[in-house]
């Protein structure tokens, strides 16, 4: 506790750190205020009486926002748009040869990749904008006062500027504060609901037949188990150990050097949960449409309906499994990273360069991507896992899925960025090791989007 005391001070000690840490709070703040401010014309009261729990896409949706999307606030859509358009640019450029040059062109091609991400944002949040409001605001009943088409054109403008103003303050996070702004966004948004979930838990195993105080411990104790599993997935690497050709330029020597490189056991983040509830969300959608005096239908809409049921679940986990694969070798290149390591005058001891070492780090890549893809699709049904031994709707979310992967993703990165400021200014770590381990990796860092 004394170090801990020791550590807060000398973070505030430090005056660039201080002020990036008051302007983050400050910007965060902004952003929790702006997602209780309802659109115009609507009726919150009405509104929530309402509003039910869409669950799968939706559900993330709402967790991503902080709850402004059920309120239907002026940030109701949140960064997602802009998360969305980021993941077609990263698609694209990988895709489309003008996109690889402009990647190749260093900090001028990434301007031109961001400014084409904007513009793509505005689009995306446009068009999901009309679909929000029609089928999560008008067809509440009471919930818009004047349902007249100038409020349609203004609730859509307001709801554009929202995602971008919410986009501004990431970037500004990132600029000026400490932390990835963007993530910084989402993180804020899904910690906001811990309280209420943490309380309304607490109070349910203090009822009759809650289970009592020993019950609602271990749930706390489960739920460190997890997150110590989630920072395990998070943080683990596989290094390959990399051997630099000793060069003789003059009287000085090049190279020689023992390297490796940190091949991420996730090294697709969250997103493989993300795209599978997307996607496990259109037949059951269509099935839907579909369904009336046909049983198959409806049992078809019954069992995958059911987010916490055992057939959603399973379908779930095998498209993460197949999503995780899929992602890792969108974001993993290993042809790259072998020409650029032949380039450099690097070997892999006992391997060829060129075909042989890219052929070695894409095995290597898919035996650590399968207990990688397991474990995600572990983390992503936890919660329905959790919710039939009795746990609580909300509190169970914190159990798994993206909430968690991005609290701990987040947390740690964070955490990276002060320790970084604190060792430059020679004082000690936050922990007692003065390391962050898995965030300090040197090397060869294998692109990938967390």
């Amino acid at each position: 506790m004394k170090k801990f005391i020791e550590t807060i001070k000398n973070i505030f000690s430090i005056e660039e750190l201080r002020q990036r840490i008051i302007y983050t709070l400050g910007f965060l703040l902004i952003y929790r205020l702006g997602s209780y401010v309802v659109l115009p014309g609507i009726n919150p009261a009405a509104l929530a009486k309402a509003q039910t729990d869409g669950g799968g896409i939706l559900q993330l949706i709402n967790i991503f926002a902080g709850g402004a999307f059920s309120r239907a606030s002026i940030f109701a859509l949140g960064i997602m748009p802009y998360i969305s358009a980021s993941i077609i640019l990263q698609l694209l450029t990988m895709a489309l040869p003008y996109f690889q040059r402009l990647q190749r062109e260093g900090e001028s091609g990434r301007k031109k990749i961001n400014q084409y991400t904007r513009y793509l944002t505005v689009v995306i949040t446009a068009m999901q904008a009309v679909g929000y409001l029609s089928t999560q605001v008008t067809d509440k009943a009471g919930a818009v006062v004047d349902q007249s088409q100038f409020w349609y054109v203004q609730s859509i403008v307001i709801l554009v500027t929202g995602t971008m103003f919410v986009m501004w303050l990431g970037e500004k996070i990132t600029d000026k504060g400490i932390g990835n702004g963007i993530s910084l966004i989402i993180m804020i948004g899904i910690v906001a609901r811990l309280p209420f979930a943490f309380g309304s838990e607490f109070a349910s195993r203090l009822e009759s037949e809650g289970g009592g105080l020993i019950m609602f411990l271990v749930e706390l104790a489960v739920l460190l188990m997890v997150v110590i599993g989630c920072i395990l997935l998070v943080q683990g690497t596989r290094r390959i150990p990399i051997h630099f050709a000793k060069r003789i330029v003059g009287n000085r020597q090049y190279g020689g050097q023992r390297n490796y490189i940190p091949l991420k056991v996730n090294a697709s983040g969250v997103m493989p949960i993300i795209f599978a509830q997307a996607i496990v969300m259109i037949p059951i959608q269509l099935a839907g449409f579909a369904s009336g005096s046909d049983g198959e239908v409806n049992w078809f809409v019954r069992e995958f309906g059911n987010h916490y049921g055992i057939w959603y679940n399973i379908f779930t986990a095998l498209l993460i499994v197949v999503f995780t694969y899929f992602y890792t070798a969108i974001t993993v290149n290993p042809n790259m990273m072998a020409e650029e390591m032949k380039r450099n005058e690097g070997y892999i001891p006992g391997i060829k360069p060129g075909k042989k070492t890219a052929e070695y780090i894409d095995q290597v890549m898919s035996r650590i991507t399968l207990p990688g893809a397991l474990m995600l699709a572990l983390v992503a049904v936890l919660p329905a896992i959790v919710i039939n031994f009795g746990v609580s709707n909300e509190f169970a979310q914190f159990y798994g899925g993206t909430s968690i992967l991005i609290l701990v993703g987040v947390v740690l990165d964070t955490l990276q960025q002060i320790k970084s400021y604190l060792l430059m200014r020679h004082y000690d770590g936050l922990l007692k090791s003065g390391r962050i381990k898995g965030r300090t990796s040197s090397g060869m860092q294998a692109s990938a989007q967390y």
